[in-house]
């Protein structure tokens, strides 16, 4: 069971069809050998195609219904194809960012844990030890970042798959990691190093307030774009820096040492084995 807390303290735990069909594939020998075709970038791009054209529409209507959007939220207009729709844009004032400068906002909606990051620059999620050399491909990353924090934020279908900045800052440009596209659902993290396999993109952001917070976007199963607006440039808090197009997604924020404290009840939630439901804008932690 997948479970969940928001920030009030009301908890659930929920398994659905697409879970239990999951850990099927994960957890078994021929499940598996499905995955090997299942995660890869051609296969991705291939279902990105298909949901570019105008016949993937029709799918939309049932889409809202089974996951209870509520499309009050967003701007009122035909959607060409489901891409079209799964990138929609919210309306001005829906996601009011936090003002107060002490405090980093988390940069998207959903699902959000926080991770310690040991001075061997490791850290744990579900059953994968991680490290941030294996996440950025860097050693001199793994050593700025050892003894920080790890905020990983996982969307679902039904959160707003477009993302910002969490603070006022200069960004580097973009750096890109190719490769495979598994899903970023509980089932599969608690058995495959998701977030060191899979296609990701990160920036460095010299924030005013957070030190040099780097900020990566992980693509996931039927994924194949992530698409960044910015590369080098004076960035703001709470501007839009890019979206994902359809599938689960995953924004990663890493800290440095001595710079940033997250939220107690999220780290109590994550502790206990619980996700907390986030909006972009909301306090993640103090600097």
């Amino acid at each position: 069971m997948i479970k969940y807390s928001t920030r009030d303290g009301s908890r659930w735990e929920e398994e659905n069809s697409q879970d239990r069909l999951l850990r099927r594939l994960y957890h078994s020998r021929w499940g598996r050998m499905v995955l090997r075709v299942l995660t890869l970038p051609l296969l991705s791009r291939l279902g990105g195609w298909a949901l570019n054209t105008r016949i993937s529409a029709a799918a939309i209507p049932s889409f809202i219904r089974s996951n209870h959007i509520d499309m009050s939220q967003y701007e009122d207009r035909k959607f060409m194809s489901y891409n079209d729709f799964f990138t929609r844009k919210i309306k001005a004032g829906r996601r009011p960012v936090e003002t107060d400068p002490s405090v980093l906002i988390s940069p998207c909606d959903g699902k959000v844990s926080v991770f310690k990051i040991w001075e061997d620059s490791q850290f744990h999620i579900k059953n994968s030890v991680y490290t941030v050399k294996s996440l950025t491909r860097s050693d001199r990353l793994a050593e700025k970042y050892a003894g920080g924090w790890c905020v990983l934020i996982r969307l679902t279908v039904d959160d707003y798959h477009r993302y910002c900045y969490p603070d006022n800052g200069r960004k580097s440009k973009n750096y890109r990691i190719p490769g495979v596209f598994h899903t970023v659902n509980p089932v599969a993290v608690s058995c495959a190093p998701v977030y060191k396999e899979n296609t990701r993109e990160f920036t460095i952001i010299r924030s005013e307030h957070f030190g040099d917070i780097l900020q990566m976007e992980v693509g996931a199963m039927m994924v194949g774009r992530i698409s960044n607006h910015h590369e080098k440039a004076r960035v703001h808090r709470g501007e839009e820096k890019g979206y994902f197009q359809f599938g689960g997604s995953t924004v990663i924020l890493l800290l440095e040492p001595d710079v940033f404290w997250p939220d107690c009840d999220i780290v109590a939630n994550t502790l206990e084995g619980y996700e907390t439901v986030i909006k972009m804008g909301n306090s993640l932690g103090r600097c």
